[in-house]
């Protein structure tokens, strides 16, 4: 199974990388934190680890570790902007339950 990331998600890492100036993609991760248990990780890549799995879809590149990666399988990468709010979205057919707040999810 792979990361998928949506048209929405792609222009809007190109255009933080573009507006840095620098970096090869994302990475995205998961650390235990939170009420729920996890939360996500997400940062700019300008060396990928060897062991980073590499994802790409409509030319951005997202990385992922090998420790985060089962808790990934399967995820939907999206931003979206609703009202005031925006924001990457994350729809992980992993995810059991997340916190009121959404920042943190079980799986």
């Amino acid at each position: 199974m792979a990361i998928t990331i949506t048209q929405s998600a792609a222009d809007h890492i190109r255009r933080h990388l573009d507006k840095r100036g620098h970096g090869l993609g994302l990475r995205l991760g998961v650390k235990a934190t939170g009420c729920s248990g996890m939360a996500y990780q997400i940062e700019y890549v300008d060396e990928p680890a060897a062991a980073d799995q590499l994802f790409q879809q409509f030319g951005v590149s997202v990385y992922i570790d090998p420790d985060s990666l089962p808790y990934l399988q399967g995820t939907e990468l999206d931003y979206a902007r609703e009202g005031l709010n925006e924001g990457f979205r994350f729809r992980n057919p992993n995810e059991k339950a997340a916190c009121g707040c959404g920042e943190s999810f079980t799986v």
